[in-house]
């Protein structure tokens, strides 16, 4: 398996095709997948995320925290985490001043985390994530997308909403001061029982609780 550097139009292609969302995200970072057979299997995808103040939540500056926001792949791979732990690698060549990422996984989509979990990220908890998303062109699309449109306040209207969903909440830590920290607030993993409660309740962990 090898990793290089992806264009905008590898992007495209992997968010429409191989991803649940078939939506393209703001990219910051993006990392082709090839199988050890050389045929190209999707795109991994780092950005900042559909929250504007991603780094300020973990108390840090603009720029010291991504979001992975897309594993779109076809599933020729050998192993999506080995493929997500040499995209980690690869982040932290190119962006050296990145001290973590952040990621979540979807109970509607029935994701726990699995991939995370085998590379060793760690686990806040559920939360409820800011992604109201409305029915369009036949795709559930984010608020932000539906606000650029000059006709915003009729689709806004007329549109099939909703609400924002709880999402398992993961991650990477790169500076080493940071991990420790975020060691203490981790919880054991959560495992497919635990995909009805994600559904009900939020409880996150969060630095305001941290041990000093």
């Amino acid at each position: 398996m090898r990793l290089t550097k992806a264009n905008t139009k590898a992007v495209k292609y992997a968010c429409e095709n191989f991803h649940y969302s078939k939506s393209v995200p703001t990219v910051q970072f993006a990392y082709n997948v090839y199988n050890d057979s050389d045929e190209w299997c999707g795109c991994i995808i780092f950005g900042g995320g559909a929250n504007n103040n991603l780094s300020k939540s973990f108390d840090l500056i603009c720029g010291e925290v991504l979001e992975l926001e897309r594993v779109a792949l076809n599933g020729k791979q050998e192993c999506t985490s080995k493929a997500i732990a040499l995209s980690l690698k690869l982040l932290h060549k190119d962006n050296p001043i990145c001290k973590m990422v952040c990621s979540y996984s979807d109970h509607r989509q029935k994701h726990i985390g699995t991939i995370y979990q085998a590379t060793n990220w760690l686990y806040l908890g559920v939360v409820k994530t800011t992604d109201t998303q409305y029915f369009y062109n036949g795709k559930w699309t984010h608020e932000r997308t539906i606000n650029s449109k000059s006709n915003r306040d009729e689709l806004k209207a007329k549109l099939p909403k909703r609400e924002n969903s709880n999402k398992f909440k993961y991650v990477y830590v790169f500076d080493k001061a940071l991990k420790k920290q975020y060691q203490k607030l981790s919880l054991p993993y959560p495992k497919d029982k635990d995909l009805t409660a994600c559904s009900q309740q939020v409880q996150e962990k969060t630095l305001s609780n941290k041990a000093r």
